[in-house]
């Protein structure tokens, strides 16, 4: 942020102008000025957020389900004994388009 000792602002006119520019948008000089210390109070915003403290953080999830056990599965017949329509061994269903 500029400060009244002199210190160059965080973000410039010039910035906002090429910015401006790169995204294709018009601005009038009201309007940049205006961004340009809307920016510069976003980057103040983020340099408050670094003062904050870092909490700890929550420990890592565990898994508490089972461990899976591998058992037979049903064959391809067994499995396509119901199916209203089949073909070559696979299930058959209606045409999409």
């Amino acid at each position: 942020m500029s400060d009244d000792d002199g210190e160059t602002p965080a973000v410039t006119a010039e910035e906002v102008r090429n910015v401006a520019e790169l995204a294709r948008v018009d601005l009038t000089e009201d309007e940049v000025e205006e961004f340009a210390e809307q920016f510069e109070a976003v980057l103040g915003d983020f340099e408050t957020l670094d003062e904050v403290p870092e909490v700890e953080s929550e420990p890592d999830l565990v898994n508490v389900m089972r461990d899976d056990e591998v058992e037979e599965g049903l064959s391809q017949e067994e499995a396509l004994r119901n199916a209203s329509e089949t073909e070559d061994g696979y299930f058959k269903g209606p045409r999409v388009s």
